[in-house]
């Protein structure tokens, strides 16, 4: 399970160190890919081949299901860790998720985001206060 977050800075070359803990988890090679709410996923080869598992039931005649995957395949791509923990990043990856030099690495569970620290920060600033009928809806009694 991946938890935690931290604060890593984004270098000129788009490189990013992972936390230990974190690479440990992903494994030597992993998919970084653009994620729902302009950050990035990455995902050990493990969980991704879940995933492509339950995106290749969706119906390709459903524009919903082909928009989906072209733009969450079209980004993906495998990684590896360099001498030094850090992964590069592709530049469409890092435009699309807006980093810049500050960044935010977060667990997710079978996850891990990738964040610009503005990005991220404007999220927990709206959905904190939301976080209470959001808890409600999802764990309350029907």
């Amino acid at each position: 399970m991946l938890m935690g977050e931290y604060h890593h800075s984004l270098d000129d070359k788009n490189r990013l160190v992972i936390p230990t803990k974190f690479r440990e988890e992903l494994g030597d090679e992993f998919v970084i890919a653009r994620g729902i709410e302009k950050c990035l996923y990455a995902y050990s080869r493990t969980e991704w081949e879940k995933l492509v598992a339950k995106l290749n039931t969706l119906p390709f005649t459903k524009k919903d299901a082909r928009t989906f995957n072209r733009t969450f395949f079209s980004g993906a791509t495998v990684c590896e860790f360099d001498k030094s923990g850090r992964i590069n990043i592709t530049s469409p990856l890092v435009s699309y998720a807006g980093l810049t030099k500050e960044c935010v690495v977060i667990g997710v569970n079978d996850r891990l985001e990738i964040w610009s620290e503005e990005a991220f920060n404007d999220f927990l600033k709206v959905n904190s206060s939301n976080l209470e009928a959001i808890a409600e809806n999802l764990f309350g009694e029907d």
